[in-house]
């Protein structure tokens, strides 16, 4: 186990965030738009984000920089401006911490299908490589590669960030299936689990998908295969669309109440996902962490 993986778990579990994206839609961001961006043109709200998770408790933050892959940012006409995206979500979010929180970087999936050859496996490599050094030059402490659901990119998004030779949290997104213990591409907990540890995952773990509720069985599973406290980021339960618009109602009271099983179930790090918010954060505090 790494180091400061080891050093956080001493006092487990570890509270993490919650969600930045409907945080920077409440502040002006409009939906659909890439908030990565922000992180040159509007520093100080992406700032004002960190912030209020460092205030609420948080031992974690993560960086805005979720949907900053080249490749990703190229559907926003962004691409060249990767590296600088990424190395200023990683500054920003690190002077937000002020030493009261670790900084892991946020790597999320591309959007485009391996499966499909919408993109190739070099394409990926060197877009996550370029990233990962953008936001280990940034300064941030590890990295979270998360709501994945092709195995395969997740692997070449942790070997990537790995290579750096800072701590890496892998995350898959489940919630398909019959009992939703499989991502959308089919993946269970153990495959992945397996393949993202042998890739060089310091730390697996599932986000998005699902509640508190609808993650334990396959944080139990996960917990089993590797042996060792697993990362959990749940959505404030299911969403209902109003005017189009995702809206999650899940109290962070009864979040926090879900989030326990959660815990019990071997989940060491713990924080929301979708609809979650720094009120959600100060209510899993109670948990301990």
């Amino acid at each position: 186990m790494h180091e400061l993986i080891r050093r956080l778990l001493e006092k487990a579990p570890v509270i993490t965030d919650g969600a930045w994206g409907t945080q920077l839609q409440q502040r002006g961001l409009p939906v659909g738009a890439a908030p990565d961006p922000w992180n040159l043109e509007r520093p100080e709200v992406v700032a004002e984000v960190a912030r209020g998770y460092v205030d609420a408790g948080s031992r974690i933050i993560l960086t805005n920089t979720f949907g900053a892959s080249r490749i990703r940012l190229e559907r926003h006409g962004m691409a060249e401006a990767a590296a600088d995206i990424n190395r200023a979500g990683a500054r920003i979010s690190v002077e937000a911490a002020a030493g009261k929180a670790h900084v892991f970087a946020s790597v999320g999936p591309t959007g485009k299908m391996l499966s499909m050859g919408e993109v190739d496996e070099r394409e990926l490599r060197a877009a996550y490589t370029e990233q990962a050094l953008a936001l280990a030059e940034g300064g941030v402490d590890g990295f979270v590669v998360e709501t994945m659901s092709d195995l395969a990119e997740a692997v070449i998004a942790v070997a990537a960030a790995a290579a750096t030779g800072l701590p890496v949290v892998a995350c898959m997104t489940y919630g398909a299936g019959k009992a939703g213990d499989r991502t959308m591409m089919g993946v269970t907990p153990e495959q992945a689990a397996k393949e993202l540890i042998e890739a060089g995952s310091a730390i697996v773990g599932a986000n998005c998908g699902q509640g508190p509720e609808g993650m334990v069985t396959v944080v139990e599973r996960l917990h089993a295969a590797v042996g060792q406290p697993v990362w959990a980021k749940p959505n404030a339960g299911l969403p209902r669309i109003a005017d189009g618009v995702a809206v999650y109602d899940q109290t962070p009271e009864v979040f926090a109440d879900g989030a326990r099983a959660l815990v019990q179930a071997g989940a060491g790090f713990i924080g929301g996902c979708c609809g979650t918010h720094p009120g959600f954060i100060r209510a899993l505090i109670a948990l301990g962490g």
